[in-house]
């Protein structure tokens, strides 16, 4: 079923098309600027500029299968969502990406879009020597690019490896300038193969800063628990005397979230400290 005819009159769709690994992800920005385009789907999800929007990235999918099915929203559900976003913010144009025609045509089909109106080729963007250092990245590093920024999708991949990466081009829209970021990720599906983080070590990190913290005496306890988003962390600490506490709390508590982040990839999505006590050393006489 198509959307209202209302978005089915207006929107216009356009396919960008080439096989796994070429670099699609990291020229779709560009593509859809130069076009005046919006909107772009792309594994998964729907990003708006540089804002995902809805969906959730079939690069989280546990095998290469599920991600293609995942990909094409083959779940109502997931195809519903996009839907309704589709319907919220009424986009002129979209940009789809694929790595066959048939992909792309089920893609529009399966959420209910109007025919594409054009297709662009990787080839069409790229040359052959740009095409095959993407492929050697993804079979030697097993990286994947996402077109929008790390901190929109940091907490749906925290624990994955992520690095931001800055795209600058001179060609772009009227010759503009055209700069952008993008996410470079590691799926769970790599060559690496799953990997987790045991609490231990998030605890291990929380005290070894503690340790050099002058102001704390000791961490009395340490609560962490773990989902898809990220850790949540409860910290109590036991402060000295003479410091000042929420200036010290408020200092730990983003050196901790820092450190963890940077050394465990992990996103921390909440940290709560309480000074549960204050130690005072007594003089001796």
């Amino acid at each position: 079923m198509l959307l209202d005819k209302i978005i089915e009159q207006r929107m216009k769709v356009y396919a960008f098309v080439g096989p796994s690994g070429t670099g699609k992800s990291y020229r779709a920005q560009m593509v859809a600027s130069e076009r005046n385009i919006r909107f772009i789907i792309d594994d998964g999800l729907l990003i708006k500029d540089n804002e995902v929007i809805a969906g959730e990235s079939a690069k989280k999918a546990p095998t290469k299968i599920e991600t293609v099915r995942e990909a094409l929203f083959s779940d109502p559900q997931r195809a519903e969502e996009i839907k309704k976003a589709f319907r919220k913010y009424r986009p002129e144009s979209l940009l789809i990406l694929g790595t066959s025609d048939n992909m792309v045509k089920k893609i529009a089909e399966n959420l209910g879009l109007p025919e594409i109106t054009d297709t662009i080729y990787i080839t069409d963007v790229a040359t052959e020597q740009e095409m095959e250092d993407a492929r050697r990245m993804r079979l030697t590093e097993g990286k994947h690019v996402i077109p929008v920024p790390t901190f929109e999708i940091k907490k749906d991949f925290s624990g994955y490896i992520l690095d931001p990466l800055q795209i600058f081009k001179s060609k772009g829209k009227d010759n503009k300038p055209y700069i952008s970021e993008k996410s470079m990720i590691r799926p769970t599906f790599s060559y690496l193969g799953n990997y987790t983080i045991s609490d231990s070590v998030l605890k291990d990190i929380i005290l070894h800063i503690s340790t050099k913290a002058e102001a704390i005496y000791k961490i009395a306890r340490i609560r962490i628990e773990k989902t898809d988003q990220g850790a949540s962390i409860y910290v109590e600490i036991i402060i000295k005397y003479g410091y000042n506490v929420m200036t010290q709390l408020q200092s730990f508590k983003k050196q901790c979230i820092r450190e963890i982040e940077k050394l465990t990839a992990m996103n921390v999505e909440k940290f709560q400290i309480l000074a549960k006590g204050i130690f005072k050393e007594e003089k001796k006489e």
